[in-house]
């Protein structure tokens, strides 16, 4: 299924799986509305899992504090109450070994990175009685080769009779799926093959003329907006980074690249202030090095952050105002009354992403796309002098992707910001990054 960001793509597999209240009539295998929906499964972009207690009150920071992670189930648990066998002639163990999770048995969920949990996720799907699974963008914080390998394993899915419905940019189509559906507005507007469906041509984004009105944010000037020296992070004498040397100049657009598990978000956490493990390194941020007095609001206010993970533990409950507003403060949901030029500048910068329209909405019942957009505006708000910008283009459309493109190289531009990027297609760098480190095995290389 295919169409862009906001055209009904997720809102009708949820209908499809019985989340949504919908007029007319729904009907399949085996045959009554009430038994087909109540074996359709859907596995969502977005997974929020819960823990030991049943709840699902986990922070974003909680991944990098190994001493209060401990409430989080591991895999193995989280699998443990799930048949030995399902559908098609799978069993759990067959699966555990097709999804490469055998590795991850005994760590916490709470540890898994996106690529790992999509892959949990899709496996008990497959050891629940269902007639027809779902992949919301399962390809989504996937590197080359992990979009390889599931593509692969879709396709001997497939070849084993499993029904399915892939939501996909279209950059991402494995053999099996013969048939595709465009979505617009609403509605399927176009049936047919993949071949009449190629993924659209790169647009040249229509930008705004300017950004919106600054408020007069001081930020003291430096040097280098990072600087770290012999790096290293080991939980449990495993070592996630070692020996990284990185300095990044004000200014300079930077790549982070590198295969999933690689240390990519633990070297930005270290960079963003959400991992305790910065203390015990040499690391300088904005010219002072870490650990000699400054807090942790010194580090956000000057950086502007988005990441899957950011995106995974936010409010839901947030409206898209207040989700740009709380960039302000970097904080996850909106807790001050904001003055009148705050409350206009959130105004101009819900009509600059064109999404004026949704300002009281709710985040979670907008699309991922949508989200993205308003979380990208969150980054941006306090216009600061360092952006990190973790997969900003998940989710989205292409047309999207070249504004969020062009709004960066724009913004660089414009202040003369520092950027780090990370994304697992080339094609979605911004052209003012000029700059690249990649890791393997948490090594730059």
């Amino acid at each position: 299924m295919l169409g862009a960001s906001g055209s009904g793509k997720t809102v009708l597999a949820r209908t499809l799986a019985g989340q949504h209240f919908f007029t007319g009539r729904i009907s399949g295998t085996p045959g009554e509305s009430g038994d087909f929906q109540g074996k359709v499964l859907l596995v969502e972009q977005q997974h929020r899992f819960k823990h030991i207690s049943n709840q699902a009150d986990f922070y974003y920071q909680q991944r990098y504090n190994s001493y209060d992670a401990g409430g989080s189930i591991t895999v193995q648990e989280n699998l443990a109450d799930y048949p030995e066998k399902g559908l098609n002639g799978f069993h759990k163990e067959e699966l555990i070994g097709l999804f490469q999770l055998r590795k991850l048995l005994a760590e916490p969920l709470i540890q898994l990175s996106n690529g790992e949990n999509k892959r949990l996720q899709i496996v008990k799907a497959l050891l629940t009685d269902h007639v027809l699974l779902i992949l919301d963008q399962p390809f989504t914080g996937l590197d080359a080769e992990g979009r390889k390998r599931l593509s692969g394993i879709l396709n001997q899915l497939g070849e084993r009779g499993e029904q399915m419905i892939l939501i996909t940019s279209g950059r991402d189509m494995p053999a099996c799926f013969k048939k595709v559906a465009l979505m617009d507005e609403g509605q399927i507007v176009a049936q047919g093959s993949p071949e009449n469906f190629q993924p659209a041509a790169s647009v040249t984004p229509v930008l705004p003329e300017k950004f919106p009105s600054r408020i007069s944010f001081q930020y003291p000037d430096f040097e280098y907006a990072v600087r770290m020296q012999q790096v290293n992070v080991c939980y449990d004498e495993k070592f996630i980074l070692r020996s990284i040397d990185w300095e990044i100049k004000k200014g300079a657009c930077w790549s982070l690249s590198g295969p999933n598990g690689a240390g990519k978000s633990t070297l930005l956490s270290l960079i963003t202030g959400d991992n305790p493990q910065a203390y015990a390194n040499e690391i300088y941020l904005f010219d002072r090095k870490r650990g000699t007095g400054e807090s942790i609001w010194d580090i956000k206010q000057k950086t502007g952050f988005l990441s899957p993970e950011l995106h995974l533990y936010f409010d839901y409950a947030a409206t898209a105002y207040s989700t740009i507003a709380s960039g302000l403060w970097s904080t996850t949901g909106l807790f001050r009354t904001l003055s009148e030029a705050e409350h206009e500048l959130i105004l101009e910068w819900l009509d600059f992403l064109n999404l004026g329209q949704y300002r009281n909405h709710l985040l979670g019942g907008l699309p991922a796309g949508i989200q993205r957009m308003l979380l990208l505006g969150r980054a941006m708000v306090r216009t600061p002098p360092l952006l990190v910008l973790d997969e900003p283009c998940q989710g989205l459309d292409p047309e999207h992707i070249e504004q969020v493109k062009g709004l960066i190289g724009r913004y660089c531009e414009i202040y003369g910001a520092t950027l780090i990027f990370v994304s697992h297609y080339p094609e979605e760098l911004p052209a003012c990054v000029t700059r690249f480190l990649r890791l393997e095995k948490g090594s730059a290389l």
